[in-house]
């Protein structure tokens, strides 16, 4: 038989009754079942998990069950997995949770398609289970842990292609009792040729069992979170040069895997053991501690990595408390209002917001300010209501609010930046009221009741290129830039909207990807006026001798009046111009063009503003035949001329003698 296309592997250890769905999931995949090699490995259970996967293996020929006793956690049978998968390539299946029908179909799809060698498929929680998202919000089709938020999710629920492994020889660390799948990820996300991410399909659904037993529900002692930390910011170090992308891995590190580890720490009952680890931390964050690093983290976890590294354990311990206290923020918060009620107090000064964490500017400490610093931190919330654009201008109106500062002394204004140069513009904004804003979001702690803004961008003094549009959103001296357009009112068009004003300049408004941001294109630098200009059909009046009657449709959302027009041009230089009218709903036209001047005309159909033109030929239509007439009683006739690239038309008289002369030769 041929080598199956992925290898799922399930390590089960007293999994009832959610291995039956974990194990259906998998076997009733859109992939196939006969393209699925699963292989669960039974650790020891006593719950009947061995029994239930033998029994669903007497009806799945490829799935394959192999038993042994209790290893204490999922590495080695996930190991023994491996050590016996086939595919091309694995996903690892935790027996609590289950698949989506399409997910490896997907996956395997996205893989293929880009060459990746880690495809992450969309998580979603179920029973209240909190699933990882931020990597999730759009589909990558090739990505790295760099430019991306793969890194933070680091469990083993993903597709790997096998190759990878076996040229790595991965395996599954049996010496971590917690977070022993970190080291595998992270080495095959730094090893791999790419890695792609699944967003806009529910791949996989991770199960809170009603028990209780998920093993990363469960506390491990400080010992095991502290070798986690090492492990893992030691694997960093190796495999990543000193800089900004070790910067960005030591991130996760050093918010999770060093937040646990304290936490931990505090609920040792011994001062003696407490002390000890507290010194090895200490040691681990000086070791790896770069200015980059801290530009990165969250002020909490400066603050607590600054208490680590000068052994302050007894202000460390009081740092735990009060988050926890507070709903614990930082270690799980469950619920929006008891984070509002229960987040830090806040003093701004200068320009710079300070959260009040424990022992803020005790004389005593002499903590630098930097680690209460949460301006950087403060998210501005904000939204497009509408985007209307002129001749003249574009007016934007809807709202913006820095989070958790009331908006007193607002100041916000509109900043146009030309991309590419240093060029900026910045117009100030009319504020308008928002009564009630963010009551929902805040608890009614904070008032947002003057964060709207309406405001009018001229063109004329906007130089040719491409203008990002943001928001200096301003409110006490704080002030935080956010670009325009990710967030917006379902009437607000994603299309782009192309215009030509009175004196002749192209301005196109549009959204750039992935984010949907706006951005102004003056003077065709990417959106040309050409395309909008269409002739769509060329025929002769059914009413009206010698007439031409020409459709087409101009896309622009505004031309001046009377600017556009059917050019018929002469051999010597000579031309007429008939105006074009549109219809008013979807920009459409019919124009007629009378054909009774003697000679040669090459109709094209024209867009004249001030100093510029643009211009699209009226096409040649085999269809077309010639026209004939009578005028004064004499025969006339109107005919296209072959071979030429816009529709020619040749009028004159029917010269009779020449005619009878055809005739009789044709006898």
């Amino acid at each position: 038989m041929p080598a199956p296309e992925v290898t799922v592997i399930i390590a089960a250890f007293d999994a009832m009754p959610y291995v039956t769905r974990s194990v259906g999931s998998v076997l009733r995949q859109s992939l196939g079942a006969d393209r699925i090699e699963l292989i669960a490995v039974d650790d020891g259970s006593t719950d009947g998990t061995a029994a239930e996967l033998d029994r669903l293996a007497e009806r799945a020929p490829l799935m394959h069950v192999i038993h042994q006793p209790n290893s204490g956690g999922p590495a080695g049978p996930r190991n023994l997995g491996l050590d016996r998968a086939t595919g091309r390539y694995v996903f690892f299946l935790d027996a609590d949770d289950h698949l989506g029908p399409e997910a490896l179909e997907r996956m395997i799809a996205a893989a293929d398609e880009n060459g990746s060698d880690v495809v992450l498929g969309r998580i979603v929680g179920e029973g209240g289970r909190r699933a990882p998202g931020s990597m999730f919000r759009r589909n990558q089709p090739r990505t790295d842990v760099f430019s991306s938020r793969v890194y933070w999710t680091l469990n083993p629920m993903k597709l790997f292609r096998r190759e990878l492994i076996d040229q790595l020889g991965l395996r599954f660390d049996t010496g971590l009792s917690i977070g022993e799948d970190q080291p595998f990820v992270a080495t095959a996300y730094l090893e791999s040729a790419a890695i792609s991410v699944v967003a806009d399909y529910d791949c996989l659904y991770w199960v809170a069992r009603e028990d209780g037993n998920n093993i990363t529900a469960q506390e491990h002692a400080a010992r095991m979170r502290v070798d986690l930390f090492r492990k893992m910011a030691g694997l960093v170090a190796a495999r990543v040069p000193a800089g900004p992308g070790r910067d960005t891995l030591m991130h996760r590190h050093y918010a999770i895997e060093l937040r646990d580890a304290v936490l931990q720490l505090s609920r040792e009952p011994q001062r003696e053991t407490q002390d000890k680890l507290l010194y090895e931390l200490a040691d681990l964050v000086a070791l790896h501690w770069t200015e980059g690093l801290a530009a990165r983290l969250p002020a909490v976890v400066r603050l607590r990595c600054h208490l680590i590294r000068h052994r302050f354990l007894d202000e460390l311990l009081t740092l735990v408390r009060w988050e926890l206290d507070r709903g614990a923020a930082t270690y799980g918060i469950t619920t929006l209002a008891a984070k509002v009620a229960t987040g830090p107090e806040l003093r701004i000064e200068a320009g710079r917001v300070y959260a009040l964490y424990p022992y803020f500017r005790d004389s005593t400490l002499n903590i630098p300010d930097s680690c209460y610093d949460i301006t950087a931190e403060l998210p501005v919330r904000h939204r497009v209501d509408s985007a209307d654009i002129n001749a003249t201008g574009l007016r934007l109106t809807g709202h913006a609010r820095i989070h958790r500062i009331s908006t007193r002394d607002v100041t916000t204004e509109l900043v146009l930046r030309k991309r590419g140069t240093d060029t900026e513009r910045r117009l100030p904004v009319h504020h308008t009221p928002t009564p009630g804003l963010g009551a929902d979001e805040d608890g009614g702690l904070y008032t947002y009741d003057l964060a709207g803004y309406d405001v009018t961008v001229g063109f004329a003094s906007l130089t040719p290129g491409l203008w990002d549009l943001s928001l200096a959103v301003g409110a006490q001296g704080i002030v935080k830039e956010v670009r325009l357009g990710s967030s917006r009112a379902d009437s607000v068009t994603t299309a782009t909207t192309t215009l030509v004003t009175d004196t002749g300049t192209a301005v196109a408004l549009y959204t750039t990807k992935p984010y949907g941001n706006l951005t102004l294109d003056v003077g065709e630098t990417r959106h040309r006026v050409r395309p909008h200009l269409r002739v769509t059909g060329a025929e002769w009046s059914a009413d009206a001798p010698a007439t031409l009657v020409v459709k087409g449709r101009c896309g622009l959302a505004h031309r001046p009046q009377g600017a556009l027009t059917v050019r018929a041009a002469g051999p010597g230089g000579e031309e007429e111009r008939i105006p074009v009218e549109p219809e008013p709903c979807d920009g459409t036209f019919t124009v007629r063009i009378p054909c009774t001047t003697p000679g040669e005309r090459e109709l094209t159909l024209s867009l004249a503003v001030a100093d510029k033109e643009w211009s699209v030929p009226v096409p040649p239509h085999p269809s077309l035949k010639p026209a004939r007439w009578r005028r004064f009683g004499l025969p006339w006739y109107a005919k296209p001329l072959p071979g030429r690239d816009a529709l020619t038309l040749r009028v004159g008289r029917v010269e009779l003698l020449k005619a009878v002369r055809r005739r009789l030769a044709k006898r």
